[in-house]
């Protein structure tokens, strides 16, 4: 048996603690999710294991997608990067007029034929940051001059971020945030950073005074949504008049105790919205106690961990930054859906990667840790050639 695990290991390249990490996450994932879809289920008149089965797939497909796209060489994905970035923005732009509405919300396109939704933001994200690590690794002879550098970078991440944002304001801010500092790892002028930081701010804090000056009457699209998004969290914060999720997703973290080993025992999977998804994080720790809710927190900064060991030993600055871009942003999202799950930041709607239940989210998920896997694969060859 052991043979055989050795065996099927060496089909499996680069980083095996990322490896482990996956496997760890999706077994999570379809305890998780066949527990918290049980409500969702009842409505819908079928058995959990409908759902179940959907999510066992997915977690195939995704390492399938990881396999194939650790495979191909990173220095590939920097062409791909290009081709996928142009054909986002497009894409994007026919998503606001024409997608798919879920949830009050125009981010999806539908597939002709198969019928199947997928929301085109999660290309974008994974384009742009590839983008990013392409133009950057490019340019580091002329890095800090501003015209040449700074202007042709920072452009791509506007344009995205502009299109994100109407419909996925909490996806475009994460996005842009998550490229500054890709910029930032990538040699961009301190001063340029600092004035866009600046910049940033700035016009922030006039879009946000218009969204509270503003009667509601002329608020339009998802302004409303936003608007009571941050009310609810800022003026019910620590309060008896809590928004709804906020409150079911605080009994689960009580009733969850400090350690507790109850799959599928969850309580309040029947009253809190998206238990599957944005707050699949509280059923965690409902199921497992705060240990087991530790313990992904763990996965994800101990996959952090490994994507910079990864960067240390890139021999090239697009590998590093592919890297480093590609698992600061899935961190960065995890950490963000953990923390609005235990009412640290406002509610955002943005999922925990590989173990929400989803289905483009998990597929573009599993392209970018292939593609990590990649670069890591690239260096062991490399390495294995130079001490032969």
């Amino acid at each position: 048996m052991n043979k055989a695990i050795e065996t099927g290991w060496e089909y499996l390249r680069g980083d095996k603690m990322i490896w482990m990490i996956v496997i760890f996450l999706f077994i999570f994932s379809m305890l998780a999710v066949y527990s918290a879809t049980g409500t969702l289920a009842y409505k819908m008149q079928v058995g959990n294991e409908k759902y179940l089965m959907k999510q066992i797939v997915m977690a195939f497909g995704g390492v399938l997608l990881m396999f194939v796209t650790h495979m191909i060489d990173y220095k590939y994905y920097s062409r791909i990067a290009q081709l996928l970035w142009f054909v986002s923005i497009p894409l994007l732009i026919y998503t606001m007029f024409f997608g798919t509405e879920l949830n009050d919300a125009n981010r999806w396109i539908t597939l002709p034929v198969v019928g199947l939704t997928f929301q085109t933001s999660d290309l974008a994200k994974l384009a742009l940051i590839m983008y990013l690590a392409r133009q950057l690794s490019l340019k580091q002879d002329q890095i800090t001059d501003f015209k040449e550098a700074f202007i042709p970078i920072l452009l791509p991440i506007i344009l995205t971020c502009l299109l994100i944002a109407p419909e996925n304001l909490s996806t475009a801010a994460i996005l842009f945030c998550t490229s500054v500092f890709i910029m930032f790892i990538g040699r961009i002028a301190l001063k340029h950073i600092a004035m866009l930081f600046g910049v940033s701010v700035i016009v922030g804090a006039i879009f946000f005074a218009f969204l509270f000056l503003l009667p509601d009457t002329m608020l339009k699209g998802r302004m409303h949504t936003w608007k009571n998004r941050i009310e609810n969290f800022t003026q019910h914060h620590d309060s008896d008049d809590e928004d709804y999720q906020v409150q079911q997703a605080k009994i689960a973290i009580a009733k969850g105790g400090l350690f507790k080993l109850n799959p599928g025992g969850s309580d309040q999977r029947n009253f809190l919205p998206q238990a599957y998804n944005d707050f699949i994080y509280v059923i965690i720790i409902e199921e497992y106690g705060l240990i087991g809710g530790a313990g992904i927190v763990f996965m994800y900064l101990f996959f952090l961990y490994r994507c910079i060991r990864i960067v240390i030993k890139a021999p090239k600055a697009f590998g590093a930054l592919l890297a480093v871009g590609l698992g600061i942003a899935l961190v960065t999202q995890a950490m963000i859906n953990m923390a609005v799950a235990v009412n640290l930041l406002p509610v955002t709607g943005v999922t925990l990667p590989l173990v929400s239940m989803g289905g483009s989210s998990v597929i573009f998920t599993s392209i970018a840790f292939g593609i990590i896997l990649s670069v890591s694969r690239n260096i062991e060859e490399e390495n294995a050639l130079e001490t032969a």
